[in-house]
């Protein structure tokens, strides 16, 4: 025979069963609320006239922001042009004035130059008629002075047959010459002496013109 006690349901069962029978009894249960981050609490929250306005401002700030660094910008490449501008003024000014200092050197140099070009001339003259024999004193007081010279950077210049350059020789006489095509030195009378690029002196010389044609035609 068996036992009523096989039939009995497990307490749970009948727990289980009581709860399900109250939650129906009782009717639908509360509105679960929005879980935050959920697309329900996003389209829960709402913009307030004050976060419209924050981000209307914000959106002027950065737009202030953006013009103020392009004329940051423009006004740093001006200054980087005005300061390349006055770094070529400056190595410019800088030259002409070391070319300037240069010229004035030399110009100072000259005037002092000067003072011996008579001297020089004797000396020519003295060797011309040979009076500075070698192993002479006047010879060896000449080599000193010329070697003075020579430290000084003075050049003389003006030979026989150079072709005549206005800048650098003055004609005292010319003289037609058959043959010639060109002027051209026919004798150095003083020679001529420059210290760099400044003209101590131009050479005195007597030239070799070409023949004019016409003065040698004439009707008997």
């Amino acid at each position: 025979m068996t036992d009523p006690k096989d039939f009995e349901e497990p307490e749970e069962g009948r727990e289980v069963g009581g709860q399900g029978s109250d939650a129906n009894a009782s009717g639908p249960g509360p509105v679960p609320e929005p879980v935050e981050g959920s697309d329900d609490a996003q389209d829960a929250e709402e913009l307030t006239v004050d976060d419209i306005l924050n981000i209307a401002q914000n959106d002027d700030a950065l737009a202030e922001d953006a013009v103020e660094d392009a004329a940051l910008h423009d006004a740093e490449h001006t200054l980087l042009v005005d300061l390349k501008r006055l770094q070529a003024e400056y190595a410019n000014y800088r030259r002409r004035t070391e070319e300037q200092r240069g010229v004035e050197i030399q110009r100072a140099k000259g005037e002092a130059a000067k003072g011996l070009l008579p001297v020089l001339d004797d000396l020519d003259r003295a060797a011309a008629h040979g009076d500075l024999e070698e192993g002479s004193p006047f010879a060896a007081i000449a080599d000193k002075i010329r070697s003075v010279v020579e430290r000084l950077g003075v050049v003389s210049y003006g030979e026989k047959g150079d072709e005549f350059d206005p800048q650098q020789h003055e004609a005292i006489f010319q003289q037609p010459t058959p043959g010639v095509e060109k002027t051209i030195v026919l004798e150095v009378v003083e020679v001529g002496y420059r210290l760099g690029d400044v003209e101590l002196r131009p050479a005195k010389v007597v030239v070799a013109v070409p023949p004019d044609p016409s003065a040698g035609s004439g009707t008997a």
